[in-house]
């Protein structure tokens, strides 16, 4: 299991301006801690709740269906196209860069066991679109759009572009084979193009936003298309969910994080949460963090309509190379952030450093290895910063394999979700994010959007 350690955020390590009581504060909210997560576990099978992301590790017809269709495409493309943005990608950005080889798509085929390469499309920028396209052979790949509603715009603009270019050159009849779409089980745009076009499709399932939708065929289907073994990631949520479903705080710890979170924000000022892995592996793991954590913890208003305008500000970083870009704000600059260490205890490979140049002041690093220096850094870097009080805290994985890494992003979820229990918000809208999209709507066009076009182009006017 995942290790959690959070000395380095109590004040007997830095001090009481900057650091917490954590165990008179455990004490404190034991019974509130207990109280929101079996009420979380109770209302997760409740339709119109946004639980069900944490029944996914459980979803064993999904995984059958998954684990057949990627067996039924096995070998008959070189590459997979994900186009999908938010939710639809950085989920499976995250757990591809962390579970498949380095460099994936540079290794030949048979360094890759002839599994596919794969490429996430998740922005409309036209000089990127257009070159992965230009360098893809279109017929030798499958497309996989991704998006519940069917109206996301910028997913759906890719997958009209490489629809075209698709049909073109395949044929109206064999592009189809090509494609397959990951949407709403009823309803949407992509799922009325989906039938009439006849592809083939995987459900993006009722009460589960994009943001917590990785372990759903949203992230399973890729993943099992290049080849991870999605059952040891669900075995991995599935030992997380029994273990944060228990009560006590004490033994919890994404109710530990969670709470630790929020009382730096709300007691300490430290409204900036870091995610700063050691593992270049686990990069787009903070990407998909910032998502997670800015989407559901950023609301205007409480439960009760009260405007609260709450929310930590989430921030990927990662070790070691932004202690050569970050770490000197982070220690001498504003203290108002908490640091959230991931370290890796075994990596998957050892590396070590020739003993040479030993006439030289370098010469102390012959000998050791490069995973002796990363772990290193990351234990020299958290005991600096505790030097100049300034809070962290520290999840350790014993490897990075599908296992552990599904336990990471569950428990980042349940955390999040207790985290907005907390700051009594409602964990699982998006209102801020809907503005935007609407006003994208009348700037493009879209029917029904008229007056708010008018309206838009004034304000464009005036400002």
């Amino acid at each position: 299991m995942l290790k959690f350690d959070y000395k380095n955020a109590d004040a007997q390590i830095i001090g009481q301006e900057n650091g917490l009581n954590i165990s008179e504060e455990f004490s404190q909210y034991k019974a509130r801690i207990a109280e929101i997560i079996a009420d979380l576990n109770k209302r997760k099978d409740k339709p119109g709740q946004w639980l069900q992301w944490m029944n996914l590790g459980y979803s064993e017809e999904t995984v059958w269906y998954v684990k057949e269709y990627a067996s039924m495409v096995r070998n008959r493309f070189e590459n997979i196209l994900v186009l999908g943005i938010g939710g639809s990608a950085l989920g499976g950005m995250a757990v591809t860069e962390a579970l498949l080889k380095p460099y994936w798509n540079l290794l030949t085929p048979e360094q890759r066991d002839n599994f596919p390469r794969i490429f996430f499309l998740d922005n409309i920028d036209p000089d990127t679109i257009n070159g992965l396209l230009d360098v893809l052979d279109l017929k030798k790949t499958l497309v996989n759009v991704i998006t519940k509603s069917g109206s996301t715009a910028e997913t759906m603009s890719q997958f009209m572009i490489v629809k075209s270019r698709l049909e073109a050159e395949l044929g109206e009849d064999e592009y189809r084979k090509n494609v397959v779409a990951t949407t709403d089980k009823e309803t949407g745009v992509l799922r009325q193009i989906a039938e009439q076009e006849g592809y083939k499709t995987f459900v993006v399932p009722d009460d589960v936003g994009g943001r917590f939708s990785v372990f759903s065929a949203v992230g399973l289907l890729p993943f099992a298309l290049v080849g991870i073994d999605i059952d040891e990631i669900t075995n991995g949520i599935k030992d997380m969910d029994l273990a944060l479903k228990n009560t006590d705080i004490n033994e919890n710890i994404a109710a530990q994080n969670a709470l630790i979170q929020y009382l730096m924000d709300t007691k300490k000022g430290k409204n900036l949460s870091v995610m700063m892995p050691y593992s270049s592996r686990l990069k787009y793991v903070s990407d998909w963090y910032v998502q997670l954590w800015a989407e559901s913890l950023g609301k205007d208003c409480d439960k009760f309509g009260n405007h609260v305008h709450v929310g930590p500000t989430p921030i990927r970083a990662l070790g070691a190379t932004d202690q050569h870009s970050q770490i000197q704000l982070y220690n001498e600059g504003p203290n108002n952030k908490i640091i959230n260490f991931v370290r890796v205890e075994e990596f998957d490979t050892n590396l070590e450093i020739p003993r040479i140049f030993e006439y030289t002041g370098i010469g102390y690093l012959g000998g050791k290895t490069i995973n002796d220096l990363i772990n290193a850094e990351a234990d020299s870097t958290r005991v600096a910063l505790a030097d100049y009080a300034r809070p962290t805290v520290t999840i350790t994985l014993p490897r990075i394999d599908g296992y552990h890494v599904g336990q990471l992003l569950y428990m980042l979820e349940v955390q999040t979700a207790i985290a907005g229990e907390l700051y009594n918000i409602n964990t699982f809208n998006q209102p801020g994010v809907e503005q935007a999209k609407n006003y994208t709507y009348a700037l493009m066009g879209r029917a029904g959007y008229e007056d708010s076009a008018r309206v838009l182009q004034a304000k464009m006017a005036s400002v």
